[in-house]
């Protein structure tokens, strides 16, 4: 088992790594400059009655209580009802349900600076911290899986079938016997 987790961190590292290095600095700059995604929130519904709703909420507040998450925030678009007419719908305060999506920390790795020397190639790392964290829901296999794993490894979890879900996450990441 912790040969498993340190091939697991080993790769993790190697992958993440590549990825950090081939980062471009002009793609850097496009991201920065684009809206926050929470801005405008695009909606749009149907009615049992055939009618149509096509508008936006515009998140004002996040609030949470007993283990739920509620969006606040301002509602407004156009209603088109079966016939083709259409009406403004102005400005509505809505609170709406949020579904939250299960994490688990993975990985947690921090790495000090290093300095090599290789044979007049000197080489210099900064302190590097990593963090891996699993998202578990529908679509997420992996982040299923290596969530079902930690809650086990944590003792909060069945042990029944740790077996199996290794075996799953050897096959999804190439290390089969």
């Amino acid at each position: 088992m912790r040969k498993f987790i340190v091939r697991l961190c080993a790769l993790t590292v190697a992958l993440l790594t590549v990825v950090a290095l081939s980062v471009n600095p002009a793609s850097a700059r496009q991201a920065a400059a684009a809206p926050a995604p929470l801005d405008r929130v695009p909606v749009t519904g149907t009615a049992s009655d055939g009618s149509t709703f096509t508008g936006t909420v515009v998140p004002t507040a996040f609030a949470g209580q007993d283990r739920t998450m509620t969006l606040n925030g301002v509602l407004s678009g156009t209603l088109r009802d079966a016939s083709g007419t259409t009406t403004a719908v102005p400005d509505q305060p809505v609170s709406l349900p949020v579904q939250l999506d299960r994490t688990c920390p993975i990985l947690h790795l921090t790495l000090g600076p290093l300095d090599l020397n290789l044979l007049g190639l000197k080489v210099h790392l900064d302190r590097v911290v990593l963090d891996i964290t699993a998202i578990s829901g529908p679509g997420n296999l992996l982040g299923n899986l290596l969530c079902a794993i930690a809650d086990i490894l944590n003792g909060t979890g069945s042990t029944t079938g740790l077996a199996a879900l290794i075996a799953q996450l050897n096959a999804l990441l190439g290390l089969g016997r």
